[in-house]
């Protein structure tokens, strides 16, 4: 929702898939996930269950009256303008014909909202959690070749002006040293880049169908959201904690995934971006499957010869080229996951499907 950005306007709904993309845009205006309308009624002694509200946009009559209200009360509607909704519901359930619908369009109607899907401060983090409290992804220090400069002293040197073998060997021991710290530098870039700096190499495990544990490449961090949180933001948390919620892979189509949830406290869902991935940033979430407006389903490409881990690709995203990547400090837990650009070195681009027993 953008500051003086007024919500769609229900009057020019000729039919009912009319009044349903005004009702997807309204969501859309108002910036918010299943989870977040779902609470914000809550609060306000509504009922709005995310899966009735996904159903209610996926189908093509018009929602009761009741469901209606509470929906739009949810997305923020002014209270001067929820009962023309109300009104031009009832007017289109009272004729008994209606103009014929224009062509399908090619997405959700109605403009992206300014930001993420998630509400201002959708990191639900608490101050100062995310930061790694182990420092999981510090190494020590490389030890560099040739720091100590006596160990290529040249004892023949000692009292007078060096000879030709002198020199020689000088050279030597010169090339023998600048050698090693090339060859040093090349593997401390290789550790850096491929992000495996403390931690042994593992084999990556190809996608699967079924249960699965997702590994963020070369870290301790796996997949997972913080319990307690509406938001569905999905943070790379340690492997070990990991498990709220389960996650499982479904083959939707030659090449095609559906990263599916089950969460103690909601139920099953789907990992997903919303607004079509319209949002160049947009948060990597997990709420109901099939919302129209999501994009849920992912090409699972790997990256490098031999295979270093899998990228996760959105699939028809609004924004192309993307990925889904690890933000912020990429060593910490708790960091959140979003859209980005697909990078040329994967950094924090790359992940792993360890089965889950």
């Amino acid at each position: 929702m953008t500051p003086g950005e007024r919500a769609p306007d229900p009057r020019e709904a000729r039919n009912p898939a009319e009044f349903l993309a005004r009702l997807q845009a309204l969501k859309d205006w108002s910036g918010l996930t299943y989870r977040d309308l779902s609470a914000r009624a809550e609060e306000r002694g509504d009922v709005l269950p995310r899966s009735t509200m996904a159903n209610m946009l996926a189908r093509p009559t018009l929602p009761r009256d009741e469901l209606l209200a509470v929906f739009v009360r949810a997305c923020g509607v002014p209270p001067d303008e929820r009962e023309t909704w109300r009104t031009v519901r009832a007017d289109l359930a009272r004729r008994r014909t209606y103009d014929p619908a224009p062509p399908e369009p090619d997405g959700p109607g109605g403009a992206a909202p300014a930001g993420s899907d998630d509400p201002a401060g959708q990191d639900d983090d608490p101050a100062g959690q995310d930061d790694d409290p182990a420092g999981q992804g510090e190494g020590p220090a490389p030890a560099w070749p040739g720091e100590t400069a006596d160990a290529d002293a040249d004892p023949d040197a000692a009292g007078g002006e060096a000879g030709p073998r002198s020199r020689i060997r000088r050279a030597a021991v010169a090339a023998v040293a600048l050698a090693g710290l090339v060859l040093a530098g090349v593997s401390v870039v290789a550790v850096l880049k491929d992000g495996h700096g403390g931690h042994p190499p593992r084999t990556v495990t190809a996608p699967a169908a079924g249960d699965v544990r997702i590994r963020v490449v070369g870290t301790d961090h796996c997949l997972g959201e913080r319990r307690g949180s509406r938001t569905g933001q999905i943070h790379q948390v340690p492997c070990a904690g990991a498990g709220v919620p389960l996650y499982s892979l479904a083959e939707t189509a030659a090449g095609r995934w559906r990263i599916v949830s089950d969460h103690p406290d909601y139920g099953p869902g789907c990992s997903g971006m919303p607004s079509g991935g319209r949002i160049p940033a947009a948060a990597f979430e997990d709420s109901e499957c099939g919302d129209p407006s999501r994009v849920e389903e992912f090409a699972l490409e790997p990256y490098g010869t031999p295979v270093e881990g899998y990228r996760i690709v959105p699939v028809g995203s609004a924004t192309p080229d993307s990925c889904v990547t690890v933000t912020g400090d990429r060593a910490a837990a708790w960091a959140r996951l979003a859209q980005a650009p697909c990078a040329a070195d994967a950094a924090g681009q790359l992940f792993d499907f360890d089965r889950r027993d």
